[in-house]
């Protein structure tokens, strides 16, 4: 089910010429209606359900319905982001609600060290001659190529 926007709780951003779901999309979808200033996902067919525009929105006004392995269906996913946190809160048909707590990035785009407390080696690549991923082969040692 793609994201899409509650136009009673959505002000635009409050005006600015680029809102914040539009500044997350990673697909370009969520536009701008400049008359009533309001959010709208303009394809909602080529919506990744990615979460970005529900998690950024400053009013909540963007909703995607929930992952049915985690919520069944009928249920409201409403994350809160805090500045090192953020809640899920899962509302059931039933008026049940659980809340998760997960940590998000503190550092800025593009300043995580991926490299940080991985030991570095000199492998010869060439002689690599199995397939899979880097941590299935090298066990998460970093290969310095000559």
């Amino acid at each position: 089910m793609p994201s899409f926007v509650m136009t009673e709780k959505c002000d635009g951003c409050k005006g600015q010429d680029k809102t914040a779901c539009m500044y997350i999309c990673p697909h370009d979808l969520m536009n701008l209606d400049m008359e009533k200033m309001k959010a709208w996902n303009q394809e909602p067919e080529q919506c990744w359900e990615c979460y970005n525009c529900v998690k950024i929105c400053p009013q909540q006004a963007v909703e995607v319905r929930c992952y049915a392995d985690f919520a069944p269906l009928g249920a409201a996913c409403i994350p809160m982001r805090g500045t090192d946190t953020i809640m899920w809160t899962i509302r059931f048909r039933d008026g049940m609600i659980k809340r998760f707590k997960f940590p998000i990035r503190t550092t800025d785009e593009g300043a995580a060290d991926i490299s940080s407390g991985v030991q570095a080696v000199d492998v010869d690549v060439s002689r690599i001659k199995e397939q899979g991923l880097f941590t299935q082969i090298f066990n998460g040692v970093t290969l310095k190529t000559p």
